[in-house]
């Protein structure tokens, strides 16, 4: 699926960007999850064995073509469709942002960056998280996998991150994530400056981030030390 890029005409000049990844970076995707999971199950007094498959199937992503599966692995009379979104609906319910999270993206803005969302995930729930945790009114443009069927770390979804923040890439970019091959590895794939949120084990393979950090707030301190002239 192809998108429209930045043209020289719509361009804004000198854009300092800083992308950031959401699940696992920005909000608990993991907290959410379970307890949207849980949530769901009781509303429609599913048993334990849906929800552990929902655990287990939805782990590490979701969308809807899961619940038809869902469906037809228990032959539940709900819709696969009505199911997704009870599920998104959930999910929206459950998923929080700190409010150190969305000072220091609000600081940042302030410091004169743009900030934009790259995203594996379905557009809708990645949006509804987005929506529901405020941060939709602190970034300048989003790029979610579902958007245009491909995954971190294609370059394309970071190349449409920033031609919705109206700029294109450059190695003056910055990108923020928890996952070493999906955020770190697709951002060096093309061009970008990197930094870590440590937790997962790092894969061989992949070049080492420009920074390394505990937090997201700590990459922002980064962001804020490198802040735009």
């Amino acid at each position: 699926m192809e998108f429209r890029g930045v043209s020289s005409t719509d361009r804004v000049a000198d854009v300092n960007l800083a992308l950031f990844d959401l699940d696992g970076t920005l909000v608990d995707r993991q907290a959410a999850f379970t307890g949207a999971v849980a949530d769901l199950c009781r509303a429609y007094s599913f048993g334990p064995e849906v929800e552990t498959w929902m655990l287990t199937e939805l782990a590490d992503r979701a969308n809807a073509a899961d619940f038809v599966r869902l469906r037809e692995a228990f032959a539940l009379t709900e819709p696969a469709a009505q199911l997704w979104q009870a599920y998104v609906d959930q999910v929206a319910a459950a998923v929080s942002c700190r409010p150190a999270v969305l000072n220091g993206l609000a600081r940042l803005r302030e410091s004169g960056w743009t900030i934009g969302i790259v995203t594996n995930g379905a557009s809708d729930i990645q949006r509804a998280k987005l929506t529901a945790t405020g941060l939709a009114d602190l970034v300048d443009g989003v790029a979610v996998s579902g958007d245009i069927e491909v995954r971190k770390p294609d370059p394309q979804l970071f190349q449409l991150a920033a031609a919705r923040c109206h700029t294109v890439l450059s190695r003056d970019v910055w990108m923020t994530g928890d996952n070493p091959a999906c955020d770190i590895g697709g951002g060096h794939q093309v061009g970008l400056r990197t930094i870590w949120l440590r937790g997962r084990p790092w894969p061989d393979g992949v070049q080492a981030p420009h920074h390394a950090v505990d937090d997201v707030t700590d990459a922002f301190a980064v962001l804020l030390n490198d802040r735009p002239e």
